[in-house]
């Protein structure tokens, strides 16, 4: 099993067992140091798409899945990192056990655009679902978009 943090829709477990059937929830934690953004406008079907860039002083909140080694190519081809839409990436997780070592999709595109409404609700939808604190939520909810 590896170790996958999800940041943006991913974070809501429902749809996670249909992405990755065989690849349980194993938590939530933090990524110090980062921060969400979007990124790729001309990548995505509505709109720029999640991404994290490194940011001192800043927090991404992530959910980590056990990822089985039979459901991590249906993610790649999901997160289209066959079609360099998206990269692994390794990092660090803050978590209430230490850190733990994990892998995050990162966008192949620069930062900048706007995400659709649609979209960004469904990741603070997301959010929500996984137990990210309420100002966390709001603040996704609150994003131009």
């Amino acid at each position: 099993m590896s170790l996958y943090a999800a940041y943006a829709g991913n974070l809501d477990a429902r749809l996670m067992t249909r992405r990755a059937p065989h690849s349980p929830l194993r938590g939530t934690g933090w990524l110090n140091g980062w921060r969400l953004t979007f990124g790729g406008e001309q990548m995505g079907w509505e709109g720029a798409l999640a991404t994290i860039v490194e940011a001192p002083r800043s927090q991404v909140f992530v959910a980590l899945y056990d990822i089985a080694p039979m459901d991590e190519d249906s993610m790649d081809r999901w997160e289209g990192v066959g079609l360099d839409i998206y990269r692994r990436m390794r990092v660090r997780v803050h978590t209430l056990d230490g850190e733990e070592p994990a892998w995050v999709y990162v966008l192949n595109g620069y930062e900048g655009g706007l995400p659709s409404a649609r979209y960004l609700g469904e990741i603070a939808d997301a959010a929500e679902s996984a137990g990210a604190p309420h100002d966390y939520v709001m603040e996704l909810r609150k994003r131009p978009c």
